[in-house]
């Protein structure tokens, strides 16, 4: 995924879920941030940040806020990107646990959830659910970071799928370079927690990788150890 009209700015706050104010250059500036996660251990004061520019002329803000520094390295923080990246990687045959597939699709309904990927290999058919992970603590990535009901209520869905037959994945895609290590946030949401432990237990494929993120663009990197 290449972004295109890319500036760095400073992060200076952010009054509710879908806006931050920035500086950039000599003023503020009002901008468009594409996750509605907390990011809290991410976006703070004084931290550097990079925006892209949009080209639609009647947008109410200018800027999307896409990546930001923590301790050094960059974190993309699109909540948009993971589905692109893990469905280009497929097609691209880049996850050998699920390419080479014969079929894939996005956006599929299955029961009263709508899933991001339907993909037939061979015999297989099945669903991927993709996650995008930010939050880091340690060097440990952990997913949510705040609570999800509606993220539950798809492992329980992707379980119902596999009882039924299909071979379906739970993906998560961590959006921060070198993370070797993912498990899920009990402390934050012990629902969740539970159900991908479940999940596991009933034979739902779960996949974890990391991503290469440059300040114009993120790709796929390295399968990442899950520790449940």
């Amino acid at each position: 995924m290449i972004y295109h009209n890319i500036v760095e700015a400073t992060f200076i706050e952010r009054p509710n879920r879908f806006i931050a104010n920035v500086q950039l250059g000599d003023k503020i500036e009002k901008v468009h941030v594409k996750n509605t996660g907390r990011c809290k251990e991410i976006l703070k004061k004084g931290t550097k940040v990079y925006l892209e520019k949009s080209n639609n002329p009647n947008r109410k803000t200018k800027y999307s806020l896409i990546s930001a520094y923590k301790d050094g390295f960059l974190i993309n923080i699109d909540s948009q990107v993971p589905n692109q990246v893990v469905y280009s990687s497929i097609l691209s045959n880049k996850i050998p646990e699920i390419s080479p597939v014969a079929f894939l699709k996005k956006e599929v309904n299955y029961g009263n959830s709508r899933f991001d990927l339907y993909f037939e290999k061979g015999d297989a058919k099945g669903f991927i659910e993709i996650k995008g992970v930010t939050l880091e603590i340690d060097g440990l990535s952990l997913f949510p970071d705040a609570p999800t009901e509606r993220g539950t209520k798809h492992v329980y869905e992707i379980i119902s799928s596999v009882k039924a037959g299909y071979e379906s994945y739970i993906f998560f895609l961590v959006q921060i370079p070198d993370i070797r290590y993912f498990k899920p946030n009990e402390a934050m949401d012990k629902k969740f927690s539970d159900a991908l432990i479940l999940a596991k237990k009933e034979g739902v494929n779960i996949l974890a990788y990391n991503s290469i993120v440059k300040y114009n663009e993120i790709s796929l990197g390295e399968k990442v150890e899950i520790l449940i």
